[in-house]
Formats: C-alpha cells, structure tokens, sequence
C-alpha cells in the first residue's frame, strides 16, 4: 500500500501571503505611506488579478483538462490569456498580492509577496512544466520558446 504525498496546493499558500501580509503590516510595518491613488491602484490591481485568474480557470474548464496542479492535463490551452503568459492564473494570484500588498499601504507585504512567486515557481511551475513536456512533447516546446513564464 503507498500513501500519496500530501501537498499544500496554491490558493492555501496564497491564503496564507495574504494573512502574513497583513500581519507584518500591523506588528513589523516598513516604510508606511498615505496615497489613496495607490490604494485606488491596488484595488484595480486586485480585480484585474482576480479577473484573469478566473478567466483562465474557465478556458481550462472549457477545453476539459485539469486545473489541479500535478494532474494530468488532457489539453494544451495556448489562446485567451496564455498566450502572453504560460501561467495567467499564477500571474493574476500574484497580480492580487500586489494589489493588496498597495492597499495595505506598507512595504512590508511585498515581501510576501517575493517569496509567493519563488514558492509558485519552484514547488508548482517547475514540476507542471516537466508534465507538460513529458505529455506534450514538441507542442509544448514550442509554446515554450514563444510565451514566457510570466510575463
């Protein structure tokens, strides 16, 4: 009998930055600032992320392939969004980090913010690229060679 590794898939880390994030912007806040545009900003950043993330989810839905990470992918979805970005839900994850991370009005949420896109990058897109690959073989190379990682 095997037990299948467990593993913390991304909206609980994004979860997670954004509880951090407010936690150092009440107990360990670097470089406060007031400019309500950039609240304004943030919160447009906010909605575009969100935005982008579900519309990618959606195009995943519609072409019947999966969405969980590590699962095997029955599509390779290169129109809509992931045609500039091979990774527009991660991109609008961390799009709506940044957005808060303006809100909240201190510098120290963007550091959150840094270490959510290394642990995305490491733990999910390295892994889901090699799938891809392994699956897809030439088709994904050469999406690869002409839409980057994030943007």
């Amino acid at each position: 009998m095997t037990v299948a590794k467990r593993r913390i898939l991304p909206p609980v880390w994004f979860l997670a930055a954004i509880v951090l994030m407010a936690a150092l912007h009440w107990f360990v806040p670097i470089d406060r600032w007031h400019v309500p545009a950039l609240r304004w900003l943030g919160g447009a950043i906010v909605a575009a992320g969100f935005a982008l993330t579900v519309a990618s989810a959606r195009l995943f839905a519609r072409h019947g392939t999966a969405i969980r990470p590590f699962d095997r992918s029955s599509a390779l979805v290169i129109s809509g969004p992931y045609r500039f970005t091979r990774n527009p839900m991660y991109v609008g994850l961390v799009a709506m980090l940044i957005g808060l991370a303006l809100m909240l009005e201190s510098l120290s949420p963007l550091l959150v913010v840094a270490a959510f896109a290394w642990i995305i990058a490491t733990r999910f897109i390295a892994v889901e690229e090699r799938m891809l690959d392994e699956r897809f073989g030439t088709a994904y190379a050469e999406y690869r060679a002409r839409v980057r990682r994030w943007l």
